[in-house]
């Protein structure tokens, strides 16, 4: 079969190395011929965000980094930024982090050297999200991508160990959502699948010896892998029910992007057996037996045993990978109800891609929101392909 498709990669540095965060974060502020820096970096981030910038002459901190980014706070951001006379902006941080400094470069284009510490992948992105009245908005722009980005997994090594799980597992979801994204094509699938590898292994490796450095730099490894992915396919099902959850309950990003995976997986899987097959494969579960589709089978008259098909090994992949790793189990332990699930259902309704693999309507996506709000065993859609 041929191949015909379009790829857009996004043009962006990228320093990587443990313990070197000071140096290339120095040595691209040069590049930039900046002198007045701003730094942004929560509270609990100052100390990081110090070694980070050792050696660096700061002309602002700022500390008033909330999740999701409420409008207002950038707004706030943005000002003082452009009163200082900022010329660059040195995020230290998680993904709320790098999304307010993305929403100052937003209106002021002001340049943007990313320093994460978690593996939430937004750094690697032209993403941008701001909340307001409830609703979380997104959207692309190519102003907001960071222009470098400082990979220094030593930067990493306190995240506790909980917190290191639900990051990566954030950073897998970009990896699934990124395989049947509206724009996926056979590239950025290659990089998800890459970063699928490399964060089921380094998680597996933090939670064993936390203080794994190598564990984290694979961590780190994968999370980018998933982000530039992300950045190419575009955002699938998943996001756009994580962006609901989020930005309309205000619940924890990483651990909802965490707990709804596996649920997203399942709903989607069964549509596209190639591409779960190769997931299964990267998560280290290659399928095994003939692999064949119940669908298949019950059309030519053949047993049904749906045990090893591509859909229900990646699925037990999965969910081996979340047991090993004592993932986020259900979503009502952050703060969602039964009662908010007709509300969320309707937005993600609008929002669902029209290209996903399975149709979504309000009856399925229901029966996903509530299977992820109780930690029930998840199932697999019906097979309504597009």
């Amino acid at each position: 079969m041929s191949m015909t498709f379009t790829h857009e990669t996004l043009g962006q540095r990228v320093l990587f190395g443990t313990g070197r965060a000071a140096e290339h974060v120095a040595t691209e502020i040069g590049r930039l011929g900046a002198s007045r820096p701003m730094v942004i970096a929560g509270a609990s981030e100052r100390t990081l965000a110090e070694t980070a910038t050792t050696g660096t002459t700061t002309a602002l901190w700022w500390e008033e980094v909330v999740q999701h980014v409420p409008v207002e706070i950038a707004e706030k951001t943005r000002r003082a930024a452009t009163e200082r006379s900022i010329d660059v902006i040195v995020s230290v941080g998680g993904g709320s982090t790098t999304g307010l400094a993305k929403a100052v470069a937003l209106t002021t284009g002001i340049p943007v050297i990313a320093v994460p510490t978690t593996y939430a992948g937004s750094e690697a992105t032209n993403v941008w999200g701001l909340t307001k009245d409830r609703t979380k908005t997104t959207g692309v722009d190519d102003r907001v991508l960071p222009v470098a980005v400082v990979y220094d997994a030593q930067l990493s090594k306190t995240l506790p160990v909980g917190l290191s799980v639900a990051s990566g597992l954030n950073g897998l979801a970009h990896c699934v959502d990124s395989l049947w994204a509206p724009k996926a094509d056979p590239i950025n699938q290659a990089m998800a699948l890459e970063g699928a590898r490399a964060l089921n292994l380094a998680l597996r490796g933090i939670v064993a010896d936390p203080s794994d450095l190598e564990a984290r730099e694979q961590a780190l490894y994968g999370c980018y892998l998933a982000a530039v992915a992300f950045a190419s396919a575009g955002s699938g099902l998943h996001h756009k029910i994580c962006h609901v959850l989020g930005g309309t309950f205000d619940l924890p990003h990483a651990q909802t992007h965490a707990t709804v995976l596996p649920y997203v997986l399942a709903f989607n899987a069964p549509a596209v057996p190639e591409l779960a097959t190769r997931l299964a494969t990267a998560l280290g579960r290659p399928v095994t037996g003939d692999g064949e589709d119940p669908a298949v089978a019950m059309l030519h008259g053949l047993p049904v045993d749906d045990s090893h098909t591509p859909a229900a090994t990646a699925v037990t992949a999965l969910r081996e990978l979340y047991r090993t790793v004592d993932a986020p189990p259900k979503l009502a332990d952050y703060g969602l109800t039964a009662e908010n699930i007709p509300e969320a259902a309707g937005r993600v309704l609008k929002a669902a891609p029209a290209s996903n693999p399975v149709t979504v309507t309000e009856e399925n996506i229901t029966e996903l929101l509530t299977e992820a709000l109780t930690g029930a065993m998840p199932t697999t859609a019906p097979l309504a392909p597009r």
